[in-house]
């Protein structure tokens, strides 16, 4: 059973949810938990709407040294300056703020080919759905959080407690499970993972749940022991469905910075990666990872975590996040 402090935190979590139903809308909350990227990115692009300038090499170092700073990445930030810096010579900008217009454009082409929706197949059941990650970067609350959009879908959630290491991540899952009122398949502390995963889809197959979310312990992506860990939990799964799991999701902390493509590729590399989801946003200044991550990967970004709130976690939509970024309303095609 959930203790009284795991049930206080998701309770706490709910609240605030609750307590700003409808205070500014998803498009807010996104350029809210973004104020602290766009602000380091101001100070190094603002000035371009300050009237209209002459494009020179000022402007343009001003503007490569802003998107380093923010990390959008060695490899992203040439891409994007040399296709500006062309315009330029092909007297395609004529100012400034045709400069920053083009760096919208540049940004949202970059992002659209890793936008991704995380869809449930109503032919596969259970959908299983393995979430790894590094310690810390909220798995188990971003399992949570899932669970109640699959489940105001209509969809029938399982929980399975994959992280058997940790007595906590066990109470934390369980406090979700019994928030969202959907079975938590667990066992002791220390029990072979693997099994408890290996149950879970079993159980679920039984009851005709249509969602399984399986949460894993937090592990080094340079630890090969724990890495191995994972490729027997799916090949376990793999033995009572050869097609799962279905999905395996990546959880990444915005704030580890250039360290994410590391992450990404280790990780790709021993479980074969199908989606990421891109955590604390609001807490750092540095969401341009998400463009050094699709210079580098083709893999879709299927939420991006800005805040607390159960509306927190937010569809990826490559249009609201650069306008969010810039401060600029989405374009009306956006989704």
């Amino acid at each position: 059973m959930p203790t009284r402090v795991q049930r206080q935190m998701v309770g706490q979590i709910e609240a605030k949810g609750e307590a700003n139903e409808g205070g500014g809308g998803l498009w807010h909350r996104l350029r809210g938990g973004l104020a602290k990227t766009r602000s380091q990115l101001a100070e190094g692009v603002g000035a371009l709407l300050l009237g209209k300038k002459e494009i020179d090499d000022a402007a343009l170092e001003q503007l490569e040294t802003a998107l380093l700073l923010t990390d959008v990445g060695v490899d992203a930030t040439q891409a994007i300056m040399e296709s500006l810096a062309g315009r330029v010579r092909r007297k395609q900008l004529n100012d400034t703020q045709a400069l920053y217009a083009a760096l919208r454009s540049e940004l949202t082409a970059l992002l659209e080919p890793i936008t991704g929706r995380l869809c449930v197949d109503p032919d596969k059941r259970p959908f299983v759905i393995l979430l790894v990650g590094v310690n810390g970067v909220g798995k188990t609350t971003t399992i949570g959080k899932l669970a109640r959009r699959f489940k105001a879908d209509g969809h029938q959630v399982m929980l399975a407690a994959g992280d058997t290491f940790r007595a906590a991540a066990v109470e934390q899952l369980s406090a979700w499970g019994e928030a969202n009122d959907v079975p938590v398949i667990a066992q002791h502390q220390g029990a072979d993972s693997a099994s408890v995963v290996f149950d879970a889809v079993q159980s679920g197959a039984a009851r005709g749940i249509d969602v399984v979310l399986v949460d894993t312990a937090g592990r080094l992506q340079t630890k090969t022991n724990l890495m191995d860990e994972l490729r027997k939990i799916k090949r376990v799964v793999g033995r009572l469905d050869a097609a799962a799991p279905h999905e395996v999701l990546l959880v990444l902390d915005a704030g580890v910075g250039q360290n994410a493509l590391s992450q990404v590729a280790q990780f790709d590399a021993a479980v074969g990666l199908t989606g990421l989801i891109i955590t604390k946003l609001d807490g750092s200044a540095r969401a341009g990872i998400l463009f050094a991550i699709a210079r580098q990967f083709d893999i879709p970004v299927y939420f991006v975590g800005v805040g607390e709130q159960l509306e927190d976690l937010q569809p990826f939509d490559a249009n609201h996040f650069v306008a969010a970024l810039l401060d600029q309303e989405p374009d009306a095609q956006g989704s």
